[in-house]
């Protein structure tokens, strides 16, 4: 299976796995498993931590860049094409760009969002799969 990292769940994985419900820390550390984070996700922390509103322990984006790297995640960008075809999500409610962009990539790259925003449910008829619990 293929999945894509939250935020807030790569963030759990990186050091507060105890956060994460058993079934999820088992499918991230499933080597069979294609577990993928966005550059979303770490310009998203990025900006939320040079702005403080967020607390990353006095670790940096770049560092934890480099920690997803070595704990075996594979990185994605953003793809012109993604970019372009963002405006196709219908639901209207959830208009956090952040968000946005990574449902919209683990729709149009077929990924299994891993996330325990409860919001995120208003993609599926969107196409948007998505894991919790």
């Amino acid at each position: 299976m293929r999945y894509l990292l939250d935020t807030h769940v790569f963030l759990w994985a990186t050091g507060q796995s105890h956060k994460l419900p058993a079934n999820i820390r088992t499918v991230i550390d499933d080597e069979a498993n294609g577990v993928f984070v966005s550059a979303i996700v770490f310009w998203e922390i990025a900006i939320k931590t040079r702005l403080g509103k967020l607390d990353i322990g006095g670790r940096s984006a770049l560092e934890l860049l480099g920690l997803a790297q070595t704990m075996g995640f594979q990185l994605v960008g953003v793809e012109p094409d993604e970019a372009a075809t963002f405006d196709q999500l219908e639901e209207n409610t959830h208009l956090d760009l952040f968000d946005r962009m990574l449902i919209w990539q683990a729709i149009s790259r077929k990924l299994t969002l891993i996330s325990s925003d409860s919001k995120f449910w208003h993609f599926t008829p969107d196409g948007l799969k998505l894991l919790w619990k």
